[in-house]
């Protein structure tokens, strides 16, 4: 079957690690994360799609209305296209989606963020690395529970909004996750200390 994304897939060589679903930022493709997910979490399968938007040339996984501004219909649809392609590619590659754990960056980390408050069966946990808020709408009561997300952020982020990471954070507890909120002194881009926190959440699962 011809899943809607174009994707890399690599299965998996441990069966103890759960699959990873890596979601690039704006401008990057399926390859981009695949060594991110390498090092996070050897031996997991990584499923890793390529956004089906662009904007100026440059993949996203959703469209927006300017920087920082986007339109909940767009996004909501999006979210069900993603959560569409997830439970067909856990079909088709023979993994639990119940076990999937997103890692995403910036515009694929707001998509993650979404799929949570939108899809909560087709992922297990998040790792969201520079996130903001773009559905403001809380995760239905109980929808999260059992579910670990850690959201990492920059202090000096031009892009994100102070506020956006701990609200993100409420959102996602209001369904009944756990959420551990990182913060790194820096800006939109990922640093050593995200990569240290990511890192704990797979030795603490």
């Amino acid at each position: 079957m011809k899943l809607s994304y174009h994707h890399r897939f690599e299965p998996g060589t441990d069966p103890a690690a759960p699959p990873l679903l890596l979601l690039h930022g704006t401008g990057g493709n399926e390859h981009d994360l695949l060594s991110l997910g390498r090092k996070l979490s050897p031996g997991s399968a990584l499923l890793s799609p390529r956004g089906n938007v662009t904007e100026h040339g440059a993949p996203r996984f959703f469209a927006r209305l300017a920087e920082g501004v986007f339109d909940p219909a767009e996004v909501t649809r999006r979210t069900h296209e993603l959560a569409d392609f997830i439970a067909a590619a856990a079909a088709q590659y023979h993994f639990d989606p119940r076990t999937l754990i997103a890692v995403g960056f910036s515009n694929g980390a707001n998509i993650a963020a979404t799929v949570l408050q939108l899809r909560p069966a087709v992922l297990g946990g998040a790792i969201l690395l520079r996130p903001m808020v773009v559905l403001d709408q809380p995760a239905p009561a109980g929808s999260l529970a059992g579910k670990r997300v850690l959201i990492a952020s920059g202090t000096q982020d031009p892009m994100v909004p102070a506020t956006h990471p701990p609200h993100l954070a409420a959102l996602l507890r209001a369904g009944g996750a756990t959420v551990t909120l990182q913060s790194s002194p820096g800006g939109h881009g990922l640093v050593a200390t995200d990569l240290a926190a990511a890192q704990k959440f797979f030795a603490d699962r």
